[in-house]
């Protein structure tokens, strides 16, 4: 999901048309909020400015600045487009929590025993689970993320609670097909799915990334 300091908002797909047009999958709360971010840059470090964006059946059509042709096009297939994490809007609540500040946390039982680290956050449709890493090698688990499975964050110190590491489970195959585009959900209770509505702000310009974002349920 990220790129040192930057958060993937989206990833262009292939050439559509003979214009210079690319279909473009957006991962912010509102899908077209990500040309109100202005200047994206490539993993490689390209500026890439979009003109224009419309929607069509399952993704957007985008026009890029500088890409006139099918050829130009096509050779953005794939490439991903990011914003530096500094240019996401601050969060609301204590409760709120971006994936990419999740991502590398160590995770820790009660007692403050550490055994693992966060190595990714992922949505399969039921709320959204953290990927713990064991520290001593061996299979990555998953841990619902809500507020009796995950009873304590701290991003200042860099870790978090899990209250039954014991019941933790190995992660769905669906881990292992990129989890960046998954919608965040509410951390919620463990007793009720969480809300299925992504994050957004009205203001323009100032959505939340939808695949960035996490909140805690108070139940």
């Amino acid at each position: 999901m990220t790129a040192g300091a930057r958060i993937c908002l989206g990833q262009i797909g292939a050439a559509h048309g003979v214009r210079g047009e690319v279909r473009l999958r957006t991962f912010t709360a509102d899908p077209q909020a990500i040309a109100e971010y202005g200047p994206l840059e490539t993993e490689d470090g390209r500026i890439v400015e979009i003109e224009s964006l419309r929607p069509a059946k399952d993704h957007f059509v985008a026009k890029l600045s500088g890409i006139g042709d099918r050829d130009a096009a096509a050779r953005l297939t794939n490439v991903k487009l990011y914003v530096s994490r500094d240019r996401l809007p601050a969060l609301d609540s204590a409760d709120e929590f971006y994936h990419a500040d999740l991502i590398g946390l160590a995770v820790a039982d009660r007692t403050g025993r550490k055994f693992g680290t966060v190595v990714a956050v992922h949505n399969f449709g039921a709320g959204d689970l953290i990927e713990v890493r064991p520290d001593g090698g061996g299979e990555t688990q998953l841990v619902p993320f809500n507020e009796a499975n995950v009873p304590a964050i701290d991003l200042a110190a860099g870790h978090l609670v899990v209250a039954a590491p014991e019941t933790i489970s190995p992660p769905s195959p669906l881990a292992a097909e990129g989890g960046e585009a998954k919608p965040s959900r509410e951390r919620g209770s463990a007793e009720k799915p969480p809300s299925p509505r992504p994050l957004t702000r009205t203001a323009a310009g100032s959505r939340r990334q939808r695949s960035a974002l996490s909140r805690k349920g108070r139940g």
